[in-house]
């Protein structure tokens, strides 16, 4: 085993690739329960037949947790759409295909997704009366049970030699509504700055789906305040501005 191609550099971890084998490498403070938990997701999820890497072995490697899964050999849907960007459209006509393929599916022992979304509230450094009404609205969302990936953007999409699409990164993969998952990549595509994608994505979404655009603009402020837990002093300013209940009440 040869750990010498990197294929990405993440927080908290590094991410490798030997022959046909990705190998997920945490950092050494990286809580072995949610490396377990990943795992755990990835394998329930290769039960329902969708196209993903397939967990081969968790193990550890110089001290350092590692998640051990087939390769997939190809370019992630973000490189294609900055390789060709005459062809933006059509890929993000397939990613909307492959949300939706994917929240056809159920997976009934993973997480819930209400119930993660009440505890990242609840530990935000919001104010009290935020995280009230925030708590309040989500509880009144429809509860769902569709898998949801929790982090669906063009870069955790590979596309195979073959031309096979490859959903990867299943770490935040809950059971729940979808329209919560689509608010969320919504969000995503804004972080990374596409504007103009984000609202393309969540038109061709909302059309695909015969879902209204304000009933996932209605998950937002709750998505928003959940990313902020994690996100860097940048983002979470950005975060914020979504994180206004009034503005979509």
């Amino acid at each position: 085993m040869q750990l010498d191609r990197i294929i990405a550099v993440r927080t908290n971890k590094t991410i490798y690739c030997d022959e046909d084998k990705c190998y997920k490498v945490f950092n050494e403070d990286y809580s072995k329960a949610d490396v377990l938990n990943e795992a755990l997701n990835q394998a329930r999820v290769e039960e329902t037949g969708l196209f993903i890497p397939k967990i081969l072995e968790v193990t550890m490697i110089d001290g350092k947790w590692t998640l051990v899964s087939e390769y997939i050999e190809g370019k992630s849907l973000s490189r294609l759409m900055k390789e060709n960007p005459e062809k933006k459209d059509e890929y993000l006509n397939l990613f909307v295909d492959l949300q939706l393929e994917m929240h056809e599916k159920t997976c009934p022992l993973l997480n819930r997704l209400k119930d993660k979304m009440n505890r990242k509230i609840s530990a935000t450094d919001l104010s009290a009366t935020v995280r009230y009404e925030l708590h309040t609205r989500l509880e009144s969302m429809p509860k769902h049970k569709k898998l949801c990936h929790g982090d669906f953007n063009p870069s955790n999409v590979i596309i195979s030699t073959d031309g096979t699409p490859y959903i990867i990164d299943w770490s935040h993969a809950t059971q729940g509504n979808a329209s919560a998952d689509a608010a969320r990549t919504y969000l995503l595509f804004w972080l990374n700055g596409d504007i103009e994608g984000a609202n393309k994505y969540l038109d061709l979404f909302c059309k695909k789906s015969d879902t209204a655009k304000q009933y996932v603009q209605k998950w937002m402020p709750i998505v928003a305040a959940s990313q902020t837990v994690k996100g860097n002093e940048k983002e979470r300013e950005f975060l914020n501005s979504w994180i206004n209940v009034v503005d979509y009440e």
